[in-house]
This record gives C-alpha cells, structure tokens and sequence, in this order.
C-alpha cells in the first residue's frame, strides 16, 4: 500500500490520528428519488498527522468540485448567531483598521454574503469569492454583493491583481480547512492583499479538537485540522505571516489569526506568543502529542449508544435538531439509522424533506417538531446549542428535555 504524501511539505505520512471509516458526503442530503436509487457514495474519512510540519489532514477520496458544487447546502446565512458574529466582525475590523469608503474588503469563501454584507451596509466596498454557484447567487442577487464565481488559489490571486484589485482587508472565516491544496490556496492571498493590508483566517483549532474530544468536526470537506504551528508554516512559504490572534468561542472554540506581508509593519502581539506556547506546551509539536485519539472517541460512541438503548427501553422518542455536517459524522459513526432517531429538524429549506446522508433520516421544518412531540431532541449542532434551546424552549410544554452528543451523552435542560 502507497504511504500518502503531505498535501503541504510532501513529507510521507506514517501516523494515523483518527480513522472514521467508509462515510458519506456530510453535506449531500437526499432527495426521495436518490434515496431510492440506492447510488449513495461512501468514501474512507482518514485523517492522519504530519510529522514534520504537523498538519493533521484527512485523505482527500473525493475531489472538492464534487463537494462544493451548485447543490452545495450549506447556507451561512441561515444562523442567526452567526450572522450576529459576522457582524460583531465587521465592526470591529472597520473601527480597528480605519475602513471606509476608499477601503476594499474580499472575503474568499463568501457564501451567501452573510458577512460583506455588513461591510456594504457601512459604505465600505466589498468584493465576495465563492464556489459554489447556488450560494453566490443569493449574495448576488438578494444581498447585491458582487461576487466571482471561482475557487480562490495561487492563480486566481494573480488574475485579480492583474486586474487591479487589491484588498485592504481579506477574510477567510472557516475555509482554511475546507482546500486540498492549502500552500496553492494560501499563495494566492499575497498577490492581493495590499503592502500594509490584513488578512484574516477564522478556523476551529485543533487544540480544542483534541482535548474536548470534536471528533465530529471530521468530515471530507475538511481536509485540515489546524494548529497555529501549522499554518504558520504554510503562511511563511508563502510571503505572508501572523501577528495576532483572537481566541473565539465559535465552533466549540476557534482561533482568528491576523495576518500580513512578512515586511508589513504589523508587529506580533504577546497573545500570539503565549498561544504558540500553549501549543508546543500540549506537545503539538511532536507526534506522541497525536496518539490515544481513537480510544477517546470511541467511548464517546459506547456512551451515546448506551443512551438511545436506555432511551428505546424506557419507551421514550428521540429526535434531533440540525442537519449539521458534524452531526452526520457523528450518527454515521454511531451506526445509527432512522428507527433510533425518528426525525431531524432544519431551518435551511435546503435541507428539509430531503434524508440524512448514510443514516437516511428524514428531515423536516421546525415547524414539524409540534406534530412529533419527541421526549429528547437531540442537538447536533452542538456549537449552536444555546442558540437553538432559546428558539425551542416550548418542548418543555410535552415535557421535551434537550440533548447533547459529546462530548458525552447528557440532558443539558
């Protein structure tokens, strides 16, 4: 069997740090007639770790323009708190870094224009770079961002300095993991970004993956689990390098790191120095830093299943909320299917009345929920969990009790 390379630093790859199986698309819902066919792909979710520039990554089975095509179903706009934090986001960089009319802002995986369009609400041009034609069309057209249509790399950069465009600021809020190629993604911010300019990554750290067990933030169009170790790396081959970081709670704990040209003026902050301590501190340096991952993440599965026997035993019905991606990983681990858990309830119209990847559980509106009267909705989109028990609360009137899935299996109200 051929030992895969680094898709950074080309270095073999001999440590395995999670091996999830044969899984399915985490973000290809079913329609009825492909449920039928029975022609649903799965593919091996592999992620091993680096050891010589420590990118934990995931073996690429499928290639990304299967991925984010124009049925891509993910919708950022559709969370109301994280569209409360894109423009927590938007204030803070405007008012941090002078922006303002004569300013331009890009943001590369712009989606539905969940964010820029903060920006254009001030005054300040924007500029949005997206894959996936069906999301890039609502920021066109509902939100009237201008948007290339276009995966952003090396080439794409140079194509829009060709142009004469050229970025005050640039933002990459959680698509740093989701690139095959991230030395060629990465590349193509410095022909872009002006000499003084910033650039923004927002990306879940691996950290917190590891020690609060986030194993379902594993699926195939994350490609990359990062550290501040890594990406670093990847930054400096690249003319570019970090100079602050902000710790953020999103996504069960993520990281902003502030980046720049490596002869901008931008100095590095102490917070980017005592993060780079805490990692080599948790030996993300060095790969026994990787190792006892699995058995970690398997009694996680033996305490969720342990629940949904109890929970059949006693009688009680279990539903869940939010089609998430992660939550795929998680039932498709779990081996679950729709006579464990009856239905799952979206606010994405995308979603609903479509069936879950693998599991084939049907979901549904919200609205849905009333008709069901599960005794346990389970949360799996378990970042988003306040957020969600505010705008259900009312399942306590049938005596509704909510749920999380890990890190292990609890009733949290």
């Amino acid at each position: 069997m051929t030992v895969p390379a680094c898709r950074f630093c080309r270095a073999p790859l001999t440590q395995t740090f999670l091996d999830l199986g044969d899984q399915p698309l985490a973000n290809s819902y079913l329609t009825k007639a492909q449920l039928d066919a029975g022609t649903e792909g799965f593919y091996p979710l592999h992620t091993r770790v680096c050891g010589t520039c420590f990118l934990v990554q995931a073996d690429d089975p499928v290639a990304a323009d299967a991925i984010f095509d124009d049925g891509y179903a993910y919708f950022s706009a559709y969370s109301e708190s994280w569209v409360a934090h894109a423009k927590r986001y938007a204030d803070a960089m405007t008012e941090r870094f002078g922006l303002g009319a004569d300013s331009l802002v890009i943001e590369v995986a712009s989606n539905d224009g969940y964010l820029l369009q903060h920006f254009k609400a001030m005054g300040v041009p924007v500029l949005g770079v997206e894959p996936t034609a069906n999301t890039a069309q609502v920021a066109i057209k509902e939100r009237g961002i201008p948007t290339e249509v276009t995966f952003f790399n090396d080439a794409t950069g140079l194509d829009l300095a060709a142009r004469g465009i050229a970025a005050d600021l640039m933002a990459g809020n959680n698509v740093l993991a989701h690139v095959p190629d991230i030395g060629d993604f990465v590349a193509g911010f410095q022909h872009v970004l002006k000499p003084q300019g910033v650039l923004t990554f927002e990306f879940p750290h691996l950290l917190n993956l590891i020690e609060k067990v986030q194993f379902d933030t594993i699926y195939h169009e994350h490609y990359s689990y990062l550290s501040l170790l890594a990406v670093e790396k990847v930054l400096l081959a690249n003319g570019l390098r970090p100079f602050d970081v902000e710790l953020l709670p999103t996504h069960g704990g993520s990281l902003r790191l502030f980046c720049a040209h490596q002869a901008s003026s931008h100095q590095e902050t102490p917070a980017l120095k005592a993060l780079r301590a805490r990692e080599q501190a948790a030996d993300l340096d060095k790969l026994p830093g990787y190792e006892g991952f699995t058995a970690r993440v398997e009694a996680v599965r033996r305490g969720f299943l342990d629940f949904l026997a109890k929970a059949k035993a006693d009688g009680k019905s279990v539903a869940a909320y939010g089609a998430a991606a992660k939550g795929n990983t998680f039932l498709n681990y779990a081996g679950v299917t729709a006579d464990d858990i009856v239905a799952v309830f979206d606010a994405n119209p995308h979603k609903q009345d479509r069936f879950l990847p693998g599991t084939h559980i049907p979901t549904y509106s919200p609205a849905r929920i009333d008709d069901f009267k599960p005794d346990y909705l389970i949360i799996l989109p378990w970042n988003l969990k306040d957020e969600i028990i505010g705008q259900l609360a009312h399942i306590a009137d049938w005596g509704g009790q909510f749920v999380t899935a890990a890190p292990d299996a609890k009733v949290v109200r």
